[in-house]
């Protein structure tokens, strides 16, 4: 089959690789210089800087891409462990380290409240059981509703229908400790306090297999990825931006780029935002389920600033590790007013990325690379960034030289920011969310915009805003359920491609 891909996120790579794998005829169509979607990689005066994901766990899913096309992926991305997985920061100097053993964890926790190591373990157990349950339909389709009722008695018998925040309080008294443990939705676009336990898999994830680094960074990763889709004989189109998939008797035929180039399909795999997709891509008469209007109603994760920075002196004597969170006042408000009230919070919450302390090659000699992102709302809220990107930079710098980086600004030689118009008219994220369709109870598994598109037998959807959501592993896995939906048959391991042509 001719298959086009649309977009080179995660998801999209993942999908293209599965399927050129199988022996399809596939073709990347990329609106970007560079593969990657929301991994895109910035090379700014010597540092490379990742655009979006940077917490690599899971690798046996990337490891399964590579065995499907009869490679080993160490010979294309290099993982390393990092412990511990993430410093968390209480806004007054303490910290605590979020390590992969639990020694350390109950050591870490005895800092703040001893008392909360026995409930530190039952709320481990808890999360154990909701990935033991859930973990297999992680890479399974949810097309039907009974393949959601299956799932609902052990959602109920495990309470994996609580709000995170308020799941971990039952076992965790203090209130620190509390955000430490129930930061996770944050990593896929979640309120902790309304994004349902079932996604404390993320943290089982972690336990399971570890948090990762790759070497060169998440850029790395997808070069590993395009290396690999370009050698099964997969054809990428750079700067080739899609304005419209087309239709015909209730499927779709190919795609239509911003130059009038017209590109026949016999399915096509899209990784772009499912609401942008639908509502831009897809005229309102060829679609009944996925109205403009329905569009409107569901609800959207919030969105990102992200600064990226480099400075000519390294800080390796700070209290900084490679993952840094930093809740900067108080979490509850935060989250409603980021989630609810839809307004920018006058307080910070804060990820710090600090990979140089890693991988010093990713920065020029003696120099340090970060990036800073702050949780801010989507684009629903009454925020003119024309007018606010700057104060708000300045905002969060200030913040963090007199708190964690002195004499950082006075040490730049290397910034670039982005912001939610960056998500809406770079990224096509829909109302410049971050990570597409909320996670809630309501918007998970069959109730999230399915894999096998709902209005059109031969599309399909990778990425954040599909089913099993957001995040490197959710991602990577929408696009194993695509590859499997389009070509259940095995993988002819080894066996050529028969669409590859050697480069001249």
């Amino acid at each position: 089959m001719k298959i086009i891909v649309i977009g080179s996120g995660f998801g999209g790579l993942a999908a293209a690789n599965r399927l050129a794998a199988k022996g399809h005829e596939v073709l990347i169509v990329e609106k970007r210089d560079q593969l990657g979607g929301r991994a895109y990689q910035y090379d700014i005066n010597g540092f490379k800087f990742d655009g979006g994901p940077t917490v690599m766990t899971a690798p046996y899913i990337f490891d399964e891409i590579f065995a499907a096309a009869g490679r080993n992926r160490a010979d294309y991305i290099h993982f390393v462990p990092l412990d511990p997985f993430y410093r968390i920061f209480d806004g007054n100097g303490r910290y605590l380290d979020y390590h992969h053993q639990l020694s350390d964890m109950l050591d870490e926790i005895a800092k703040f409240n001893p008392d909360d190591r026995a409930g530190y373990q039952k709320f481990a157990r808890r999360a154990q059981a909701i990935f033991e349950s859930f973990h297999p339909y992680t890479d399974q389709p949810f097309l039907k509703l009974t393949d959601m009722l299956k799932i609902m008695p052990d959602v109920m018998r495990l309470q994996a229908f609580m709000g995170t925040y308020g799941f971990v309080s039952q076992n965790i008294k203090d209130p620190f400790l509390r955000q430490a443990f129930s930061f996770h939705p944050l990593l896929i676009g979640g309120n902790p306090f309304d994004t349902p336990s079932i996604y404390t898999l993320i943290v089982q994830f972690e336990k399971q297999w570890g948090v990762h680094y790759a070497i060169g960074g998440t850029g790395a990763v997808v070069q590993g990825l395009g290396q690999l889709f370009t050698e099964q004989g997969g054809t990428v189109w750079l700067n080739s931006e899609v304005t419209e998939i087309l239709v015909h008797n209730r499927r779709v035929t190919g795609v239509r780029l911003a130059d009038g180039t017209v590109e026949k399909a016999d399915v096509v795999v899209c990784n772009g935002d499912v609401a942008y997709t639908y509502r831009h891509l897809i005229p309102a008469a060829h679609r009944r389920k996925y109205s403009n209007r329905r569009l409107d109603w569901l609800r959207y994760s919030n969105s990102l600033f992200v600064i990226y920075f480099g400075t000519k002196k390294r800080y390796l004597d700070s209290q900084l590790q490679h993952h840094n969170i930093i809740i900067h006042g108080e979490y509850r408000q935060m989250m409603r007013e980021i989630f609810g009230k839809k307004q920018l919070p006058e307080d910070l919450g804060l990820y710090l990325h600090m990979p140089s302390i890693t991988d010093p090659g990713i920065a020029p000699p003696g120099c340090e690379s970060f990036y800073v992102l702050s949780l801010v709302p989507n684009l629903e809220a009454d925020v003119d960034w024309t007018e606010t990107a700057v104060p708000y930079r300045n905002r969060i710098m200030e913040f963090l030289e007199a708190n964690y980086l002195p004499d950082l600004q006075a040490n730049l030689i290397a910034e670039h920011h982005i912001d939610p118009l960056h998500f809406q008219h770079t990224l096509n994220s829909y109302r410049g969310a971050a990570f597409s369709v909320k996670p809630t109870l309501l918007q998970s598994a069959w109730l999230r915009p399915h894999n096998r598109s709902e209005e059109f037998d031969n599309l399909y959807f990778v990425g954040a805003g599909t089913h099993p959501g957001a995040g490197v592993p959710a991602v990577l896995s929408s696009g194993k359920i695509a590859a499997e939906l389009i070509d259940p048959q095995p993988t002819a391991v080894g066996q050529p491609n028969p669409f590859y042509v050697p480069a001249a």
